[in-house]
């Protein structure tokens, strides 16, 4: 079986980077990959501004500074005042601009007011309580570089500088299809050795959080012409391909059989549990995906190896996420000869608990945890020891 980070290496240098590249407004960009870095028109702030509510000061001398100030004015954010002079102070607020000679905001709640005069309970810095124009962000920087997953942070980054647009990589095309005469869509009645297609679902929804447009083809029957014809399809329009379940070698396993018919198989077994099998080629310029069937198998190695593998196709950069070193509250006595990912959470300690069922078809562990630990092969766990845990919100 090939080492996990070799498989992943191998899988991330198949990546091929989509080109086509499309211009969406910015409410439309959720979850997209930036194609080109954003460089910003203006200074954010585009003015020296207040960073507080309170009262705008000329100091001629902040070693002896006065105390005592005539209001001279009133600013209001999205107002203009006029120049202050030694001895005046402007009431202003949040974001108001700072009238020429100003040198010095003094929070209002160190200052008192009588009859038009405001008194400074505090000595001041030059520039105190003042944001200067381009102290975010300064014009002909690069803001969002080129490989950005876009979020909330980062669309209203761009709304900040006045940005209506951006160009987005294309989202990748994805083909789904379940395998197994097993299955049966929820909702409908269970015979006898049936089970829920499950994988369908989950897997479907990972694909879409990844900002991938999914056809999604439903189970296919355990026939190796029929797995070839619906393969054959499916490829001819979309850039990825994937499977749950049949790329194993039982003698209902078609999946595997019809993609090297069709195709070429790259990697296929992999030292990583739960994941195995798991299967990844090529269907003329279409890429396969074989995940496997059982289910936390399968949402796992969507996870850890089918994610950076999409993120690269779509050109993010930031696709590794790092592990947090935390101290486990359990025992794990069994060294495997497999990379493993065990389903935990923390606890009010801050410590990580193990989900007491491991098994590959436990989905109700990965609910219950919030992350993984990776545990490379042939080490043991005890409690108290420094644990790689990769928060499952990281993964997604």
């Amino acid at each position: 079986m090939l080492d996990f980070d070799t498989a992943l290496a191998n899988l991330l240098a198949a990546a091929r980077r989509i080109t086509e590249v499309e211009t969406v407004p910015l409410l439309a960009a959720n979850g997209r990959v930036l194609a080109q870095d954003i460089v910003a028109p203006i200074d954010v702030p585009g003015f020296d501004n207040s960073a507080m509510d309170g009262y705008a000061l000329h100091i001629a001398d902040f070693a002896a500074p006065p105390t005592d100030f005539l209001i001279s004015q009133r600013i209001a954010a999205g107002e203009v005042g006029t120049n202050l002079v030694t001895g005046e102070a402007a009431r202003i607020f949040t974001g108001a601009p700072i009238p020429a000679g100003a040198n010095a905001v003094a929070m209002q709640e160190v200052c008192s007011v009588v009859y038009g005069r405001v008194t400074v309970a505090m000595s001041l810095k030059n520039g105190a309580n003042i944001r200067r124009a381009g102290e975010d962000i300064a014009a002909k920087s690069v803001v969002l570089a080129a490989g950005t997953r876009l979020g909330a942070a980062e669309i209203g980054l761009a709304a900040s500088i006045g940005v209506p647009t951006l160009p987005v990589v294309r989202p990748l095309k994805v083909a789904l299809l379940s395998t197994g005469d097993e299955l049966v869509e929820p909702g409908a009645d269970l015979g006898a050795g049936q089970i829920y297609n499950s994988n369908r679902y989950a897997i479907n929804t990972l694909l879409q959080t990844l900002g991938c447009v999914v056809t999604d083809f439903g189970i296919v029957a355990d026939d190796r012409e029929a797995t070839i014809e619906l393969l054959k399809t499916a490829s001819a329009e979309h850039d990825v391909v994937m499977t749950s379940g049949g790329v194993s070698v039982g003698e209902e396993d078609h999946v595997k059989a019809a993609v090297e018919y069709l195709g070429k198989l790259d990697l296929w077994k992999i030292a990583m549990k739960p994941g195995k099998p798991f299967a990844h080629g090529r269907i003329g310029e279409t890429d396969f995906i074989g995940l496997p069937g059982n289910p936390v198998s399968s949402y796992v190695t969507f996870l850890m190896l089918v994610r950076p593998f999409l993120l690269a196709r779509q050109g993010v950069t930031a696709i590794t996420p790092t592990s947090l070193p935390l101290i486990a509250a359990f025992d794990w006595k069994k060294a495997g000869d497999r990379r493993e990912f065990l389903r935990v959470r923390l606890n009010n300690a801050g410590q990580v608990e193990l989900f007491p069922r491991q098994g590959s078809g436990v989905l109700t562990s990965m609910v219950w945890s919030d992350g993984l630990v990776d545990l490379p092969a042939g080490q043991t766990i005890a409690a108290g020891d420094v644990v790689a845990y990769l928060p499952l919100s990281a993964l997604c």
